[in-house]
């Protein structure tokens, strides 16, 4: 089935760079929640390379700054010439500079070296309100705003650098950043922290060089938490890796504040210090990037847990291997999915001898089977749909909330646009009576497989625990994701400027799927990883759905 990747997954613009390397220029935090080693972290959590340059050395903890040495500014140049001279660098994040001297310093380094991307974090209020910087070390910021691509300073801040009284309402502080972004021309992210209420608006504010502005905001829901301890500096870490990455300040903000919500959510796992505590850059890390521990729930030693077994490596046959299929499919996230992909390999290879699948890579496809199979791949990616919305609403984590949300409105995308503008009513397949009609009626136009695959994954509340039926959910869609891809990469090999099916196989080759893919295999592995319960549902389900995968491709030519 035809999927587009979901806009959560950042694969890299063509400007970007899939691992970019990102230099924090800021104070330390021996405490490690702010500075340049909470810089150093949400770099690495949000996909970039961390360098430092220290500005200021700081003796803080959860409770506050209890003294600050800043060492000379020449020191500060030496370690900035130190990176530039040896290392390419793709973005920049400014923190702490506290004086005048070295903020000037910062700025000549960046008049020679030009970065192509800077993001300012104005570090300028205390907590307790008192001003940090002296007045000449405020104006020589300012004239800092001139070299940056984006300024991310919190309400006190934005009404310091306009000589103003901090915002009290939302709709004064997005005035306030239209006013700073058109004063010094460049990108404001205008941030809500510090309002009441449930919300917590950001917005980016992008002057359109015409005298307006294009404002975007992404707002989330407040956190009770008081472990917020340097949240202002992540996000701006966060917000120059991910634009390296992607070369797209919406797509930065929307990756970003999600990944930020994830960490104040799971802040009071980190019990650091008595004070306001760090959050947690790492949780989705933890969660889902790494290969499991030893330990009840994770597979012991790396060896091959037995699918249907009751604790993990309970017969482990050898070692597990999370590479890249040779096929080009996405790699197994950890032991659970890789005894999974390698329980249905057998069946898996048999895809590639079905008439249909051998028919579309030589080209021997006739249209009218080709046709057929869009109208049932257009039934289908409708229940589709609906399984993922269904998984989002029992997603317990936030990111895989959004993820399978994403997916839901890309599979109702797909359906709308590639299939009614690949053939049409033109080309007598049906597709577009079939999305003319309302969702649920157009079963009585499927195929007995289609008709068949849409009740195995929308067997609605099959379980009466919701995390058990999230699981089965889970298990159910992702072979339409892992096994759609491996098929895919070994079609698109076989393209050639004069196949029949060329536009077709071309979108097999979409980077933004493999991306989409393997953050659902990650999202997989957590599951399984959970207890007996939960990775029975989505063994079986996954099995299941591989099989009618399998059937779907079959069935892929005309009655």
């Amino acid at each position: 089935m035809e999927r587009i990747a979901s806009t959560e997954t950042l694969p890299p613009s063509d400007t970007g760079r899939s691992i970019p390397r990102v230099l924090s220029i800021a104070g330390t935090d021996p405490s490690g929640g702010a500075g340049i080693q909470a810089d150093l972290k949400s770099i690495a959590a949000t996909g970039g390379y961390g360098m430092a340059a220290v500005t200021a050395l700081v003796a803080q903890n959860t409770h506050g700054v209890r003294s600050v040495h800043t060492p000379p500014a020449d020191f500060l140049r030496q370690q900035l010439e130190a990176v530039s001279d040896d290392v390419v660098i793709d973005a920049v994040k400014i923190g702490m500079l506290g004086t005048a001297e070295v903020t000037q310093t910062v700025t000549g380094w960046l008049a020679e070296v030009r970065p192509p991307v800077v993001v300012l974090d104005p570090v300028m209020v205390a907590t307790s309100g008192d001003r940090l910087l002296s007045t000449g070390a405020e104006k020589a910021l300012r004239q800092l705003l001139h070299r940056v691509d984006l300024v991310t300073p919190n309400l006190p801040e934005l009404a310091v650098l306009l000589h103003e009284d901090p915002a009290q309402t939302w709709d004064q502080a997005l005035d306030q950043g239209r006013r700073l972004a058109g004063t010094y021309s460049t990108a404001v992210l205008v941030k809500g922290g510090h309002l009441t209420g449930d919300a917590a608006p950001d917005a980016l504010v992008v002057p359109d060089g015409g005298g307006g502005f294009a404002v975007t905001e992404v707002s989330s829901v407040r956190v009770a938490t008081k472990n917020t301890h340097g949240t202002g500096c992540s996000l701006s870490a966060a917000m120059a890796t991910l634009f390296a990455r992607t070369g797209n300040w919406v797509r930065t903000l929307t990756a970003a504040k999600a990944w930020l919500q994830e960490t104040l959510e799971t802040a009071d796992l980190l019990d650091v210090g008595t004070g306001h505590g760090p959050v947690n850059h790492f949780h989705g890390v933890w969660e889902r990037g790494l290969a499991p521990l030893p330990g009840p729930a994770a597979v012991p030693g790396g060896f091959l847990p037995t699918v249907g077994s009751e604790e993990p490596g309970a017969e482990g046959p050898g070692p597990v291997s999370t590479s890249a299929a040779p096929g080009g499919s996405p790699a197994p996230a950890g032991g659970w999915t890789a005894a999974l992909w390698k329980e249905t390999a057998g069946l898996r290879s048999r895809i590639d001898e079905l008439d249909f699948v051998r028919g579309l890579g030589d080209g021997s496809l006739p249209q009218e089977s080709f046709g057929f199979y869009l109208t049932q791949d257009a039934i289908y990616l409708r229940g589709y749909a609906r399984a993922m919305a269904r998984a989002s609403e029992l997603a317990p984590r936030l990111q895989e909330q959004v993820f399978w949300a994403a997916g839901a409105r890309n599979a109702l995308e797909a359906e709308l646009d590639l299939h009614r503008n690949w053939l049409g009513p033109a080309g007598g397949t049906g597709v577009e009576q079939v999305l003319s009609v309302p969702a649920g009626t157009d079963v009585a136009a499927a195929g007995p497989v289609t008709r068949g695959y849409l009740e195995h994954l929308l067997a609605r509340d099959r379980y009466a625990e919701d995390r058990i039926e999230y699981a089965r959910l889970v298990g159910a869609v992702l072979p339409c994701f892992w096994v759609y891809a491996e098929v895919g990469a070994r079609l698109q090999r076989l393209n050639h400027t004069a196949h029949p099916h060329r536009e077709w196989l071309d979108t097999y080759a979409d980077p933004g799927f493999a991306a989409a893919t393997e953050q659902a295999v990650a999202i997989l592995e957590t599951v399984l990883a959970g207890d007996v319960a939960e990775r029975r549902a989505a063994q079986e389900a996954f099995t299941g759905s591989v099989q009618w995968e399998h059937d779907f491709f079959a069935a892929g030519t005309l009655p």
